[in-house]
């Protein structure tokens, strides 16, 4: 059965980070790839990045692009989401989810966390 976990969330000023984890259940496949979305309060759900399992190549929004960084742990299954220079427009419940390849849909990500909470106020 796959499971993802999330944890890592909470509050932060601006221009603090945070390290958000994945953790996955599961086989992962060579084709795998485990990705990052958010949701806002009455926002649809959208992509953040995603990382292939098989060789860890990486893709981000424009909006983080330079700030946020995915990386994986092979040996504990986990994969990370480190968040740096956060701004208020980050704040959202981010989710790690799986697809067998690479999208920047939602819909095409199978498996999901339950999601953890990040907010930036001052």
């Amino acid at each position: 059965q796959v499971q993802l976990v999330e944890s890592g969330g909470g509050s932060v000023q601006p221009g603090e980070s945070l390290r958000l984890s994945c953790v996955h259940s599961g086989r992962l496949l060579s084709s795998s790839v485990v990705g990052w979305f958010r949701q806002a309060p009455e926002k649809e759900r959208e992509f953040v990045g995603a990382i292939r399992w098989s060789n860890g190549l990486t893709y981000y929004a424009d909006s983080v692009k330079g700030r946020f960084t995915i990386a994986k742990d092979r040996g504990k299954n986990t994969v990370y989401l480190q968040m740096d220079s956060l701004k208020p427009e980050d704040t959202a419940r981010y989710y790690c989810a799986r697809s067998g390849g690479l999208s920047y849909s939602p819909s095409e990500y199978l498996y999901w966390g339950q999601g953890t909470q990040v907010t930036v106020s001052s």
